[in-house]
């Protein structure tokens, strides 16, 4: 299985990343130094900066080979970061999440109220790191952080719903993921000054990866390790937000399907998640969701098929294949 991202690998990416880091820990000092300290935990625990480096990726398509991005590109990875912080803080509250990357979260660390304020905080600077690249960069961010908002509420709407379809599903990570895949690959491009259909296709790219991105995510939560995730395993299952794989088996109808639906639609204790997580991996469904994730990855590749020239546009694509590697062992091993 293979550990690091094509993307990732290039040291220019790795590079334009470091001033990334950088500016982030700038764009967080706060007046008040507890609410720089809540504001800067999770950056200072890391993370792979999947967004900023589709940011940068994009923005590289430009050219045939990579080379340094310019900071307004990099002022643009940035804002599309914060608004993932931000946003993690806030589901972080609203899941009553002990741990975030292998660390404690910020709401079991200082409480509720003082995440939701810092991620108010990390969102508020987001837009305002945005502002300063142009109004169209400015609306596309705040469009985004409604579209997760949107995409949140729909899967709110059906926690503990067994009856939960596959297009409210889609719909929902759609808005929840997907749209700030496709807002970090369009921020790139157009801060990198690129050519409107070259935009619009790497937004499109984006887009069809953060699908793929969540699908996958879906399937590790059935059949990963909590070491593996980084956090606890068969959570979605527990808060009674039920997901492709779980959808599609209990769709099934046989004896597995019936059993699994009879134990969902309230809250599950943890003997229950171990067994309902090992009918999903009998399924089959697992594999059948990461086809469909395949299917986005597709999607993705041709999406670039353009500009497959450009070491940036093969970095991307490639990044979309690797997502698929780096589950499929896990999967199978299950």
């Amino acid at each position: 299985m293979a550990t690091t991202s094509p993307l990732l690998a290039l040291p220019t990416v790795r590079d334009d990343l470091v001033r990334v880091e950088r500016a982030l820990r700038e764009a967080v000092v706060a007046d008040d130094p507890f609410l720089t300290e809540v504001a800067s935990h999770l950056i200072e625990a890391g993370g792979k900066r999947g967004r900023p480096a589709f940011a940068i990726g994009s923005a590289a398509t430009a050219q045939p080979t990579m080379a340094p991005v310019t900071n307004d590109v990099v002022l643009g990875s940035v804002s599309v970061e914060l608004v993932h912080l931000g946003s993690l803080y806030h589901d972080d509250v609203m899941d009553e999440a002990s741990t975030r990357r292998t660390v404690e979260s910020v709401n079991a660390k200082w409480g509720n109220l003082q995440a939701i304020l810092a991620g108010d905080f990390l969102l508020a600077r987001a837009s305002e790191v945005a502002a300063s690249l142009g109004t169209e960069v400015a609306g596309l961010l705040a469009a985004t952080i409604g579209k997760l908002c949107e995409g949140q509420v729909l899967e709110l709407q059906d926690t503990y719903n067994v009856a939960r379809s596959e297009q409210r599903y889609f719909a929902s990570i759609a808005g929840k993921t997907a749209s700030l895949y496709a807002t970090s690959c369009r921020i790139g491009a157009l801060t990198a000054r690129l050519p409107r259909d070259q935009v619009d296709a790497l937004t499109e790219f984006g887009l069809a990866y953060g699908m793929a991105f969540q699908i996958v995510d879906d399937v590790l939560d059935l059949c990963a390790t909590d070491e593996q995730l980084g956090k606890p395993a068969g959570h979605d299952l527990i808060e009674g937000v039920y997901t492709l794989p779980v959808i599609r088996t209990v769709a099934r109808g046989d004896g597995a399907g019936r059993r699994l639906e009879a134990m969902l639609g309230r809250t599950m204790p943890e003997t229950d998640m171990r067994e309902a997580r090992a009918i999903v991996r009998a399924s089959g469904e697992l594999e059948a969701s990461l086809a469909a994730a395949q299917g986005q990855v597709l999607a993705a590749s041709r999406a670039l098929a353009p500009f497959a020239s450009s070491q940036g546009s093969c970095a991307l694509v490639g990044a979309a294949e690797h997502l698929l590697e780096s589950v499929s062992a896990i999967a199978t091993a299950a």
